[in-house]
Order: C-alpha cells, then sequence, then structure tokens
C-alpha cells in the first residue's frame, strides 16, 4: 500500500478504527471513513482528531446496507473492515444483531468487493473465535469453537471470507487480533474498566472473574499489523493473528494497574460480571510466529508502558469526557 491509496474503513468510528484512520492518514492515504449513521452527526472517536472532517471523507452509513456499501467500496483499493458489534454481554441479549451486523455486515461488504475490480480487503476477526483453547500457545490453525454468539458471529464472518476466497479469487485476508488495548477503548472492556475504578480513588472496584488469562496488545501495534497486512503479498484467504505471545491473569492485571495509579482499592466480584459458565474463555495466549514471519510484525509496546499510556490518557480527561465511551 503506497501514499495516495484509496482506501475505505468500515467502523471509523470505533475504538481501533479511528486509530486506524490516524495512521492512514499519516501514510498519505486517501481514507473515506464510514461511521455508523446517527441522527446527531458525531462521528465516534473520529470526533476526537482536529482537521479531520478536512482530511477525510466521512460517510454516515450501516453496513447492513448492502446498495451503501456497494457504492462506497467502488474504486477503492484497500477496504479494512472494521465495522462490528463486539459487546460480548449485550450478544447474550441481542443474538440477531450480532448475526445481522457482523455476518451480513461482512457478506456486503465480500459481496461488494467480488464486483469491484482490483479492490482487497482486509477483515478483523477476533481471538474469541478459539474459545478456550486445547493447546497454548495458539496457533491461527487451531479449532474454531466460539462460545459467545459474539464469537460464533465474527467465525461466521471469518469463514465467509476463507470461503469468498476460494469460491471467488475474492482478494481478502483476515487479521485476528487479540485483545486490543488503549486510548478511546469502550469501558466495556476490561483494561479501562479497571483503570476508571482505580482513578476514582474509590476503595473498592467491581470487576467479574479474575481468573481468566488474556494476551493483551497496545492499539499502536494493532494498527502497525493493519498497515503491515494490506502492504503483504499473503495469499487470499490468509488468516494473520496479532499478540504478543505471553498472557496474564485479570487478578495480575488489577494488581499492575493499582501498582501504577497507586491505589489500594479491593476487587469486589459482581456475578452480574460473570460469564456464563460455558461461555468464559479460560485462556487466550498467541503464538506470533506467523504475523512475524509473514509481516514482519511483533509488538513494541510492552504491556506496563501500555497501560502508563492509557493511565496518563484518562488522566488527562475530565470525568464527565471520560466516561463517554460510546463504542
Amino acid at each position: 500500500m503506497s501514499a495516495d491509496s484509496r482506501v475505505l474503513v468500515t467502523g471509523a468510528d470505533g475504538f481501533i478504527g479511528s486509530h486506524l484512520v490516524e495512521r492512514l492518514l499519516h501514510e498519505g492515504a486517501d481514507v473515506t471513513a464510514l461511521c455508523l449513521y446517527n441522527s446527531h452527526g458525531t462521528i465516534g472517536w473520529l470526533d476526537e482528531i482536529p482537521g479531520i472532517r478536512d482530511h477525510t471523507n466521512i460517510q454516515l452509513g450501516d453496513i447492513r446496507d448492502s446498495e451503501l456499501v456497494d457504492r462506497l467500496v467502488r474504486d477503492q483499493e484497500v477496504v479494512f473492515h472494521l465495522a462490528a458489534l463486539i459487546a460480548i454481554p449485550y450478544s447474550y441479549l441481542a443474538p440477531r444483531s450480532f448475526v445481522e451486523t457482523n455476518v451480513i455486515g461482512t457478506l456486503n461488504v465480500l459481496e461488494a468487493v467480488r464486483r469491484s475490480l482490483d479492490t482487497r480487503v482486509i477483515h478483523t476477526s477476533t481471538s474469541e473465535v478459539y474459545g478456550t483453547p486445547e493447546s497454548t500457545p495458539i496457533r491461527e490453525d487451531h479449532p474454531i469453537q466460539p462460545q459467545s454468539p459474539y464469537a460464533a458471529s465474527k467465525a461466521s464472518a471469518d469463514d465467509l471470507c476463507r470461503a469468498y476466497a476460494a469460491s471467488f479469487d475474492v482478494q481478502v485476508a483476515t487479521l485476528r487480533p487479540f485483545n486490543t488495548y488503549g486510548p478511546r477503548q469502550s469501558l466495556r472492556a476490561v483494561i479501562p474498566t479497571i483503570l476508571m475504578q482505580l482513578m476514582s480513588r474509590s476503595n473498592e472496584i467491581r470487576l467479574g472473574s479474575l481468573h481468566p488469562r488474556r494476551d493483551f496488545t497496545f492499539v499502536d501495534d494493532t494498527v502497525d499489523g493493519f498497515i503491515r497486512i494490506a502492504s503483504s503479498a499473503v495469499d487470499p484467504g490468509t488468516t494473520v493473528q496479532l499478540g504478543s505471545g505471553t498472557s496474564v491473569s485479570i487478578g495480575e492485571l488489577v494488581d499492575m494497574c493499582r501498582d501504577i495509579t497507586g491505589s489500594d482499592a479491593e476487587v469486589t466480584v459482581e456475578d452480574e460480571r460473570v460469564r456464563p459458565p460455558a461461555s468464559e474463555v479460560q485462556v487466550l495466549l498467541s503464538d506470533p510466529t506467523r504475523a512475524r514471519e509473514l509481516l514482519g510484525w511483533s509488538p513494541r509496546t510492552d504491556l506496563r508502558s501500555g497501560l502508563e499510556q492509557f493511565a496518563s490518557w484518562i488522566e488527562g480527561r475530565d470525568t464527565a469526557d471520560a466516561h463517554r465511551y460510546h463504542r
């Protein structure tokens, strides 16, 4: 991918999407950003970026609208497909919404790319599709065994991408990040949940289970993976995961965040924050070999440094503004 490349980012208003748009603009790309339509005309986290509307073709719409997607994909060189519903707890309440956005939305992108000439799509997966793994570290050929409606919808979208590569020679590659964190992340995620409560100077923080282990990647490193895979010559249908190759338990994460924030708050485990027993993924730990070999990618930001940057970003915002996480 070169400077002046024509690119479309779906889900551009979200956490990772907004960081990706920033990086693409820095690289000199001609960016079209699809943001979820709302009556206020806001563009999510992109509103945080000075001058963004002057340098980006902002489009408000919905990934479920096939005609809109077809029009936006036309004449693009690369489509970064990040639009998705991602909140696992909400997927237990509204699974159909996740199928319509994550599966049908991906189908719309693939069909549009199939009709377009010389367009490549980078599809965003999730490590949640593995479920609790049979062995660690997890490699890309590990069996897919989703344990939540969210994970099932993403696994279905991944399968569509492989099928379109095999059936129609669609130029699609799938990037599968493990747990990405950093500035602009939703309070639904575990790290901002921990940091925000600790930084409020409360004597108590409320969390779910402390035992699951996760492999965390700072958002700048995840975005670098998107740039690298878009510039690589990987075969259609290839999946590459992004992870650090190390994992920490949520309890260990709390201890690290306590040290960074100077808090001694105690943890209360709330039943409503705990996933159904058979749905909890106990450990996610990546094998980063393929990303290193195919993309030359490896994370540059260690967990403590990333947490310190995230905490500093939160500290720089007033309390009311910091609670305005919406993606």
